[in-house]
């Protein structure tokens, strides 16, 4: 069907090279990779369009983003000096794709390769090189790649201080978070913005240090640089993990009358778990309410804590009703979830609500999915 109307295109004059991009990189996605290289192929031998070092190193990207580095590796590897000569971003789209595997063995091999061909690491390879380590929480080897770039005078940008925050609070190593954050803040090539401080506040949390966190809030607002709902959800992530609910949901409440902060179904849903967690599906249904009158819509990992949590507390009817809900808005329940909703029902003796709500979820399973 797809080549059908490739060559309409053609014949209306209005083919061109992206089209064939557009091809390879649905075909990738949807795992089908031998087709997503054999359409790159056919821009070329079927339809006459020479692709240029661009077009390869699209590719090279399209494979490698839709999780198929290797493939792209094997691309890079058949095709070297034969059909294009590689260039800087080649090479960069095969490291970041080994470091989004964690594969550090297959990630230093393509860097080796990319300095004997050359190439010297730029302020972007050095950037994913240290996501790359960070991500592998190799953080040693992450730090020391900052120090390289400081040698030879290459200048790090928000994004890499960022990274390095991250990764050392959520490891606990504050002091060497602050120290980033401090450099990030004196440089004369970076501008602190929300994200960065977001790193901040993640770090002090990691550590336990709310006291801190919330002071880097109000610094935030002094320097009018956010902050913003991803801020808060931080905190209250924090708040739970330590038990402290009662804060948490005060800190929920305040969110609503701060511009920009206003709770996201990430929010929601953070906060929906927590009470169905504690057993308090009465406030799990306020703030599901609350969501509802803003007009968020719920995903399908909220309605499952929602669920689960109606279940738990013996709930059932309701249970039953937001799992219409969520058919009703065409999601598909995951199985876990059904199951645990079906054992209740069992434990019920309503073996006649199982076997229709079986037969709307088979009847939506059976219902092709658009787009």
């Amino acid at each position: 069907m797809v080549w059908l109307l490739v060559d309409e295109m053609k014949s209306k004059g209005l083919l061109c090279k992206a089209t064939f991009a557009l091809v390879s990189r649905r075909f990738a996605r949807a795992k089908r990779v031998k087709e997503a290289i054999d359409a790159f192929e056919r821009m070329e031998k079927k339809y006459g369009l020479k692709p240029e070092l661009q077009d390869y190193n699209r590719l090279l990207d399209t494979l490698s983003k839709s999780r198929h580095v290797e493939n792209a590796q094997q691309v890079f590897d058949k095709w070297k000096n034969r059909r294009f000569t590689p260039d800087i971003k080649s090479y960069t789209i095969l490291l970041e794709g080994w470091g989004q595997e964690c594969n550090f063995l297959r990630l230093n091999e393509v860097y080796r390769e990319m300095r004997e061909d050359g190439f010297q690491p730029d302020v972007v390879t050095y950037g994913i090189l240290i996501n790359a380590y960070c991500k592998g929480k190799r953080y040693d080897e992450a730090v020391g790649l900052y120090s390289e770039m400081e040698r030879k005078n290459i200048k790090a940008t928000p994004h890499i201080y960022c990274t390095l925050i991250n990764g050392l609070g959520s490891e606990k190593r504050l002091n060497e978070a602050v120290k980033f954050f401090e450099l990030c803040k004196g440089s004369s090539d970076c501008v602190i913005e929300t994200p960065t401080y977001n790193a901040l506040v993640g770090a002090y949390c990691w550590s336990t240090r709310m006291h801190d966190a919330y002071r880097v809030i109000d610094e935030m607002k002094r320097c009018g640089v956010g902050p913003n709902a991803r801020t808060y959800d931080i905190i209250l992530h924090h708040l739970i993990k330590l038990q402290k609910t009662k804060e948490a949901y005060c800190v929920f409440q305040k969110m609503s009358d701060e511009p920009g902060c206003e709770p996201t179904v990430s929010t929601y849903e953070i906060m929906v778990r927590m009470f169905c967690n504690e057993g308090r599906t009465d406030m799990a249904l306020r703030v599901w309410d609350q969501m509802k009158a803003r007009a968020v819509l719920p995903g399908m990992h909220m309605f499952s804590a929602l669920i689960n949590g109606l279940c738990n507390d013996s709930k059932l009817d309701e249970a039953c009703k937001y799992l219409q809900e969520m058919l009703d808005m065409g999601m598909r329940p995951p199985d876990c979830m059904f199951k645990h909703l079906k054992q209740f029902l069992l434990n019920e003796g309503k073996e006649d609500i199982i076997i229709i709500l079986s037969h709307k979820i088979e009847e939506l399973r059976k219902t092709p999915l658009v787009g």
